[in-house]
């Protein structure tokens, strides 16, 4: 089992930054990938960023490539996504999620992945 708690969502105008946590219990943090992923309104869950779990690799959507950052800390258990640059249509809520399975490249699908938070609220103005 894994426990998953997101904090850092909140409001933002539109060119500033957000830094989203997650916070892991349960299962060794470093044994499994670590993914991003958000959900607006009346859309799909979609994919956001991933890493591996020695934090070497990491994954993004073209959508948020060169804006956002996703890290880990596998001493203190946390995962991190540095939002910059955000825009209107980064609002959404995130949700931070762990793939417990070996992969050869990182899961961009949400169904591949086994244990999710309660997710945080990131709102951009325009």
């Amino acid at each position: 089992q894994v426990q998953l708690v997101e904090s850092g969502g909140g409001l933002v105008q539109a060119g500033g930054s957000l830094r989203l946590s997650c916070v892991a219990s349960g299962r060794t943090f470093s044994s499994y990938n670590l993914g991003w992923f958000r959900q607006a309104p009346g859309k799909e869950r979609e994919f956001v960023a991933a890493i591996a779990r020695s934090g070497r690799i990491t994954s993004y959507a073209d959508s948020v490539k060169g804006r956002f950052t996703i890290s880990r800390d596998n001493a203190k258990n946390t995962a991190s996504l540095q939002m910059n640059s955000l825009k209107p249509e980064d609002t959404a809520i995130y949700y931070c999620a762990a793939d417990m399975d070996i992969r050869a490249i990182l899961a961009r699908v949400s169904s591949l992945y086994d244990y999710w938070g309660q997710g945080t609220q990131v709102t951009v103005s325009s």
